[in-house]
């Protein structure tokens, strides 16, 4: 089959779900989207993808359908709710590319199995928005190997690697294991850019002067020029992101035993700049708390 017989659906064109579903635009696929604020679909329209007035609609003329969404709420809502994927048949498999917690995931998966029949991948993903738009996401999956490997290609559109981690919710728990070090990260990173700044170091040399050693990192090269600069546009990802997701992780923890030390203090951070008005800002503006 070609890419151009080949029919996928993506819902949620936000921050995410718009250059991942350009890149499928691009390579060929027929592709069809939809999203909640019909207005975030132009620029993809305008590509060449055709929107679509319902998730049902994606879900009765499509082969795949993928969905980049805020939360649990919002994927329940646009799977479940009315209009939604699961009211439907056609599709053989979604690709959930949300971070929601793993439970949850596995509670979908059933649902939406004895509602149509579809098949359920969970795929969150990293890289942020730069991974979005050049492709190279890191993509860990949990789900039914066949399924896994039909949209192999399709998702390798998006993605540098496409991990299979096991069953359905070992994607999303791969994830949280990625939130945990991503997370601290990024909190220490600002812990060492504002060091260097009240020591009289140029915090904007870090990146070079560590690059390649045991501190160096993709968010560390990411973020730590924008700490050490105050500059927050155009934004990579919203602190309010990250504190959903290490919330669930403290859930999840609390239910297999697992100590969240570091965690614990990086999600304080970051509840903290939430307060202070920065919930929806890019996480990098962190470093202000830090500033005080």
């Amino acid at each position: 089959m070609t890419n151009a017989n080949t029919r996928v659906g993506f819902l949620g064109t936000g921050l995410m779900g718009e250059p991942m579903a350009a890149r499928l635009v691009e390579a060929g696929y027929d592709v069809t989207v939809w999203n909640r604020s019909v207005a975030k679909t132009s620029a993809l329209a305008a590509a060449g993808a055709k929107v679509a007035a319902r998730p049902s609609d994606i879900a009765a003329t499509c082969d795949y359908v993928f969905i980049c969404l805020t939360n649990a709420a919002a994927v329940e809502a646009v799977v479940f709710g009315e209009g939604g994927v699961a009211s439907k048949t056609g599709a053989r498999v979604l690709v959930d590319f949300s971070t929601i917690p793993p439970d949850i995931t596995k509670e979908y998966a059933s649902r939406l199995q004895a509602a149509n029949g579809m098949a359920w991948i969970d795929a969150p993903v990293s890289g942020g928005v730069p991974g979005a738009e050049q492709g190279t996401l890191a993509i860990m999956a949990g789900g039914d190997e066949q399924a896994i490997e039909d949209v192999r290609d399709v998702v390798g559109t998006m993605s540098a690697r496409f991990t299979r981690m096991g069953d359905v919710g070992a994607g999303q728990t791969t994830k949280l294991c990625n939130q945990i070090i991503s997370g601290c990260t990024m909190a220490v990173v600002a812990e060492a850019v504002n060091f260097a700044q009240k020591s009289g170091v140029d915090a904007s040399l870090l990146t070079e002067a560590l690059k390649g050693g045991f501190a160096d990192s993709i968010p560390f090269q990411l973020f730590a020029p924008r700490m050490a600069a105050r500059t927050f546009e155009p934004p990579l990802g919203a602190t309010n992101t990250m504190i959903k997701d290490l919330t669930s992780l403290e859930d999840v923890a609390t239910k297999v035993g697992a100590r969240l030390v570091m965690t614990k203090q990086a999600l304080g951070i970051m509840q903290e700049a939430e307060e202070h008005g920065d919930g929806e800002a890019d996480i990098s503006t962190i470093i202000r708390r830090f500033d005080d």
